[in-house]
């Protein structure tokens, strides 16, 4: 028998009180494990990223002709 079930048997015998215990411990110690994790990448990184395509475009004349295309 694996492990997880041997421990999901003895969950089983517990109370309803003490599942709920082993629940939020379980949650706690997990939670600590992901949120120790580093991120790899910073969103800031995707700065200026694809720039070069909107050289020389006015940004208000763009959204301008976006907004007249909407109404057909």
């Amino acid at each position: 028998m694996s492990d997880y079930n041997q421990i999901r048997t003895q969950v089983l015998s517990l109370t309803p009180e003490e599942q709920l215990r082993l629940i939020d411990e379980v949650l706690s110690m997990v939670r600590r494990r992901v949120v120790a994790k580093p991120n790899k990448h910073s969103l800031l990184e995707l700065r200026g990223l694809g720039k070069e395509i909107w050289e020389g475009i006015d940004a208000q004349e763009y959204v301008n002709q976006e907004r007249g295309q909407w109404n057909g």
